[in-house]
Formats: C-alpha cells, sequence, structure tokens
C-alpha cells in the first residue's frame, strides 16, 4: 500500500493463523485478509502490501514488533530468501501443532466433516537432514540455488540442513560454466549412501563430467536418458524389502516416514487372499510389493514409463500381478475385472474427475488414499462421499520438516 507520492507505507496488524502454502493471515484496516509469509500466530507485525485483490492481499514482513514465544532462530543464513523452507522460524512440536490445525481447519471448512477424533499424528524421526532427494537449480553464472518463494528467480546457496548427504561435498561436485544447457539438477542417495545426480538439460549433447566424481551421473534432454557415469537406478530398503528405482522414477524423499506410511497401511488396510487390489499411480510399487502377497491379484496402474520398467523389476517375484502403462483415467475405468480394494497416490493436482467417478460405479468398497495435498484430498473426498465412502481413519505424516507440506492418508469404506 502506498501513498499518493509512491512511498510505501508500512501496516501494522496481528498475525491470527498459519494457512495451507506456509503464510500467516491477519486483517488490514479496512477488514480485507492479508497473506504473510515467516509469522507466527499471537505476532504483531509490520507489513508491506505486495499484491493487492478486492477481497485480500499478500504482503511481505518488515519488522516483528511483538515476537511468539514460540518463535526460535533459523538453522538456515538462507531461510526467508530461498523458497524451500517455510516454518524455520517455528520450533518443531509446533509446526507439528499447526500441521494438523490445518489439516482439521482443510475438512472442516472445505467438507463439513470433522476427523480430530480421527486423526493419528506421525512426526518425523528428524527434523532436519531427512531429505534422500532434493532438485537445485543453475544460474547463467553456473551456480547452483533454489527457487525464491512463488519466483523463478534462483538463489545460489552454499548450505542446506535437508539433505541426507553433505550438501557441502555436493556443491565440490558439481561445477559448471557460466551459461551452461544444464538447466536443474536432482541428487539423490538411496539406502546405501551413494549418490546419483541427474542432469536436465534442453542440449543434446551432454556436458563434459570427471569420471572419478563418485557418483551415478544421467543426462536427461529431448533426445532421452545418457548415463555418463555409474549407474541409472539406486536401491533403497523399505521394512527390509528392497526397491529398484530409476533416475527418472519418483521414490518417497523421506524414507523413515515412507516406512511409517506403509506399517500404517499394514496396520488398517485389510486385503485377504480373495480380494483384487488396484494400485493407482504405483510409482515403483511401493504399496503394491507388500500387498501383492495377500491379494488374489494386485493390478499396478502408472503413467511414468521408468517407474513401470522398475515396478516389473520390484514385482517380479509375484505371479498375481498386473503392471499398466498410461494415464489412470484411461485406464482404470476400464478394467476387465472389477477391484474389492483400491490404493491410490496421485500427484498433487488430486484424482482426475473421471476416475473419482468410476471409483464410485464400481464394486470398490475400500479406498487408501494417500494424499500430498490437503485441499485437493478433500475436494476429492467430497466427490467420493457422493457414493457413499466415509472416512474410517486418517493420519498425518510430516514427511517435509521445516516446510508447509502436509502428506496424510485417508482410509475410506463404503456404507
Amino acid at each position: 500500500m502506498s501513498n499518493n507520492k509512491g512511498v510505501f507505507v508500512a501496516i501494522q496488524i496481528v498475525i491470527e493463523k498459519l494457512v495451507f502454502g506456509g503464510d500467516g493471515m491477519g486483517y488490514l484496516p479496512d477488514g480485507r485478509a492479508v497473506f504473510v509469509p515467516y509469522v507466527i500466530p499471537g505476532e504483531e507485525v509490520a507489513i508491506e502490501i505486495i499484491t493487492e485483490k478486492k477481497h485480500f492481499a499478500r504482503a511481505k514482513l518488515v519488522e516483528i514488533i511483538k515476537p511468539s514465544e514460540k518463535r526460535v532462530i533459523p538453522v538456515c543464513p538462507f531461510f526467508g530468501i530461498c523458497g524451500g523452507c517455510h516454518y524455520q522460524q517455528l520450533s518443531y512440536p509446533h509446526q507439528i501443532a499447526v500441521k494438523r490445525d490445518i489439516l482439521i481447519d482443510q475438512f472442516q471448512r472445505f467438507a463439513g466433516i470433522h476427523i480430530s477424533e480421527l486423526l493419528q499424528v506421525f512426526s518425523a524421526d528428524s527434523n532436519l537432514d531427512y531429505r534422500n532427494k532434493i532438485q537445485l537449480h543453475v544460474n547463467s553464472a553456473g551456480r547452483l540455488g533454489y527457487q525464491m518463494a512463488h519466483s523463478k528467480t534462483i538463489v545460489p546457496v552454499d548450505e542446506c540442513h535437508l539433505t541426507v548427504g553433505d550438501f557441502q561435498d555436493l556443491l565440490e561436485l558439481l561445477n559448471f560454466e557460466e551459461n551452461t544447457a544444464v538447466e536443474r539438477v536432482s541428487c539423490r542417495w538411496d539406502s546405501n549412501g551413494e549418490l546419483l545426480i541427474l542432469l536436465d538439460s534442453k542440449s543434446l549433447i551432454p556436458p563434459e563430467m570427471e569420471t572419478d566424481m563418485g557418483a551415478s551421473i544421467v543426462h536427461r534432454s529431448p533426445a532421452g536418458e545418457i548415463v555418463l557415469a555409474g549407474d541409472n537406478c539406486q536401491y533403497f530398503e523399505i521394512l527390509d524389502k528392497s526397491f529398484s528405482v530409476s533416475a527418472g522414477s519418483f521414490f518417497q524423499a523421506n524414507t523413515s516416514q515412507a516406512e511409517k506410511m506403509v506399517s500404517y497401511l499394514l496396520e488398517n488396510l485389510s486385503v485377504s487372499n480373495d480380494d483384487i487390489l488396484a494400485d493407482l499411480y504405483c510409482g515403483v510399487g511401493l504399496f503394491s510389493k507388500f500387498f501383492a502377497p495377500k491379494a488374489k491379484l494386485c493390478i499396478g496402474i502408472e503413467s511414468s514409463s521408468s517407474a513401470v520398467a522398475d515396478y516389473a523389476v520390484n514385482l517380479d517375484e509375484f505371479d498375481n500381478v498386473r503392471i499398466y502403462e498410461g494415464l489412470t483415467e484411461k485406464i482404470f475405468p476400464f478394467l476387465d475385472v472389477q477391484p474389492d480394494v483400491v490404493i491410490l497416490d496421485p500427484p498433487r493436482a488430486g484424482l482426475n474427475v473421471k476416475v473419482a467417478d468410476a471409483l464410485g460405479k464400481s464394486d470398490v468398497n475400500v479406498i487408501a488414499y494417500v494424499s500430498c495435498d490437503p485441499s485437493t484430498l478433500v475436494r476429492d473426498i467430497k466427490r467420493l462421499q457422493r457414493h457413499d465412502f466415509h472416512i474410517k481413519s486418517i493420519a498425518l505424516f510430516d514427511q517435509f520438516p521445516q516446510t508447509y507440506h502436509i502428506e496424510s492418508i485417508c482410509i475410506l469404506e463404503r456404507k
């Protein structure tokens, strides 16, 4: 907000609560909601408006006038500049409390569903040094960094406290020339500590690399993937089961929390040897591998070619498994068998409406919905409620401490 001379004027507000997305919410003098990052409920702050809409505004934090007793000193000097973390100003127990409140509020506000008595919360074993995968961007000077929040601007960084591997060692390995064709660098450490580096580039010509880097390196361009060093796959251990994961395949970024998610499903999802199980958006088969031994038939559906290939390897020991490659909305409604139980782990956008409708019209009795976005989860559950599904249990898994992200599993049964 500015005066008639164009000079920005700081506004004092009190932060009411944190909302999904990482921002705190308060109210402007005219009654509009305003969203501010890196604040804590109860704090009195001075803000500067950066975006104004008819019913709300967005602002940046100028000064903390009255800090919360819950505020802590962020561990990373890039907090508030790099867009990777959102909650380092909060102690970890309070981060968990905030995420629990947000998930409860999302269900109550947008679906009229009260989940507080059903909800279990699984905190992370470590709130730092937990990510087995990160994605860095390369700027025009060849420096590696993360993008700013709500921006494509790259912030060069020389430390990160979320990786399971040593970040300093990683930076020493990766040196790029100015104006390199490499745009993104994905780094993933497997259960043996082996590092795989995936270089994304628009150029068909791979960059020159040293051969003694001590890591597997894969170059990905419009022409496909080329292995420059080592191998193009890694191995992850989840509850004593091994998973082969190719460079381009998705796998859970927090291994210990992935184990808790599998354990939760094993304890709460009943599958018998008379049941046909469909694992939608199945990836490399994380859930199928544990439930295939329990089911009469296990069907996986996945759109990623590399993940489908990994699924075939990871489930090779079972004779009662099928895998289909393609979009779930183009395959699931046309299966030649009717599943009794469905596990689904869709992307952040949630279920395609055709999938939700097909589930409603099917003979499926039980759904385990693995979600990485509570807003699309609530939307999809509202759709499924129209087909007589109701929530049996729900659990929050803190896959990504220091961030606003909320992972959950909701088990639905048909009435």
